[in-house]
């Protein structure tokens, strides 16, 4: 599957639906293995970057609490789904797995879409959820 035709096709959907994997969360790893890693491995470097991915994730929890949501697996992965499934009607892709920007300069110039997810990811860790 491409990001043309899904926001995000778990790498094994199959496989997280035989074993009882919550989709949710199977949604959120995958989120992670697209941009969260390499987000959050630059943020944690450059000051800059983690201020702007915090505020980001302050953005995510204000949108959840106006939503009547809770900050939770379900929720996040709702958003994170929304907020791909924008991006990819406005011609914006999501990296596959290990192509996400690597640097702190690649991403204070990465789209919107892209540091809106990274910080998704950073409230699903920082909850427990991943």
């Amino acid at each position: 599957m491409t990001n043309d035709f899904l926001a995000f096709a778990p790498i094994s959907a199959a496989a997280a639906e035989a074993s009882g994997a919550c989709p949710a969360r199977t949604l959120l790893d995958e989120m992670m293995a697209r941009v969260g890693v390499d987000g959050l491995v630059a943020a944690h470097a450059d000051v800059g970057l983690l201020a702007r991915v915090d505020q980001h994730a302050a953005a995510v929890r204000e949108a959840l609490h106006h939503a009547g949501r809770a900050v939770d697996a379900v929720s996040l992965a709702a958003y994170a789904k929304s907020i791909a499934a924008a991006a990819l009607r406005m011609g914006r892709t999501l990296p596959e797995p290990g192509h996400a920007p690597m640097t702190g300069t690649a991403w204070l110039a990465a789209e919107w879409h892209l540091m809106r997810l990274v910080a998704v990811c950073m409230i699903a860790y920082s909850t427990g959820l991943l």
